[in-house]
């Protein structure tokens, strides 16, 4: 078995060697699963990122948010709180900034501020994941903390994955603290934990 670096270094690869029309094909199929969910039909609150790095493009998908009225927040680096995220709500009109990794985020605005325990869902991003909901993100933690609470106790947000179907691998080497995912969402299936929805 590869190694998480290994495994992070080959998924990447795969991810930004799509071209454009693939890229664009995928994102269009995961909105078209995407609308299929009941827990994000009856969402009001939704925490997304923007895509980057060949992930999916979820603009598309924060786009259909919008149009159904959703609230939706995207994380910003806790500035005090090392490794810690804050959700800020996010609309066509929020200036942005970007972070210390180059990647796009709201600026800090204590008024617009969404606490964790008022989102419905948390989008989380993934490099790699396995047909059980094992989830390797790049592994900073960020999102592994922010869902510590859900996964110890079932309460708060519930964590959902979207990603392209070359980011799964057989089996995800599994860390104590890595949180698993109950769904993700690719352009061919609608993973649930432990099983498959759609063939």
């Amino acid at each position: 078995m590869k190694n998480r670096t290994e495994i992070r270094k080959l998924i990447r690869s795969k991810r930004q060697s799509l071209s454009a029309l693939e890229q664009t094909l995928a994102a269009e199929e995961v909105l078209q699963q995407l609308k299929s969910v009941p827990e994000i039909n009856n969402a009001q609150r939704v925490a997304i990122y923007l895509s980057a790095d060949g992930e999916i493009d979820t603009h598309p998908i924060i786009e259909y948010f919008w149009q159904q009225g959703k609230e939706v927040a995207l994380p910003v680096l806790h500035p005090f709180s090392k490794g810690h995220l804050l959700f800020l709500r996010y609309t066509p009109d929020s200036p942005m900034c970007e972070n210390k990794f180059n990647i796009p985020e709201p600026v800090l605005n204590q008024t617009e501020v969404i606490p964790v325990s008022q989102l419905d869902i948390v989008f989380t991003p993934l490099v790699a994941f396995d047909k059980t909901g094992n989830r390797m993100g790049m592994g900073g933690g960020y999102y592994d903390r922010t869902l510590e609470k859900w996964f110890k106790t079932g309460q708060g947000p519930t964590p959902m994955g979207i990603a392209h179907n070359c980011q799964q691998i057989e089996k995800v080497p599994v860390e104590p603290w890595d949180v698993p995912l109950p769904v993700i969402i690719t352009p061919d299936n609608i993973w649930l934990r432990e099983t498959n929805i759609l063939g």
